[in-house]
């Protein structure tokens, strides 16, 4: 059966859409992968448990940016969540960085189950994954999806969430 071809959305539309979408709450992570000699880290955002048995993540991100090629080569990444008032990761993974630096000299890292995954010591809960899913849908951002290797958690702490104005843009 066809899929049907439904008209663009009026500007009344796109706003209702825009707030809906901003309105939606997300957690704030910096997403680390490494391979060869090469370490990169970005901030995300878009992170959802996909499966309880055995426990997978799946994480949304923009396409071309420079961490993409990482995980697909090395099939692992880690997830490092940020506590509430850890201002100071986002500031430094949430632009871009040059790719030529390595953006973990300087931070103290804990040493990871999975070969050179960094993984920020700072981090509230962290979560090592191996690869096992890439989706590249049709739109802005790709998909991918790991099961959860090795993980750390430290209680108590509030998470840091970000709710957006303009659910159509970061």
């Amino acid at each position: 059966m066809a899929n049907p071809t439904y008209p663009p959305m009026d500007d009344a539309q796109r706003a209702a859409a825009s707030a809906a979408l901003g309105a939606i709450p997300s957690g704030q992570y910096i997403l680390t992968a490494a391979f060869e000699d090469r370490r990169l880290g970005a901030l995300v955002g878009w992170v959802q448990q996909c499966c309880f048995e055995p426990p997978m993540v799946s994480i949304s991100i923009q396409k071309g940016t420079p961490i993409m090629p990482l995980i697909s080569e090395s099939r692992q990444f880690a997830l490092c969540q940020l506590g509430k008032d850890d201002g100071r990761h986002v500031r430094k993974f949430g632009g871009q960085s040059d790719l030529g630096d390595d953006p973990f000299l300087g931070q103290q890292l804990i040493k990871p189950v999975m070969p050179k995954l960094p993984i920020l010591a700072a981090s509230k809960s962290y979560m090592e994954c191996e690869l096992v899913c890439h989706m590249d849908v049709e739109g802005d951002h790709d998909i991918f999806v790991g099961t959860i290797r090795n993980a750390g958690f430290t209680p108590p702490f509030e998470p840091m969430i970000h709710l957006r104005e303009d659910g159509l843009q970061y």
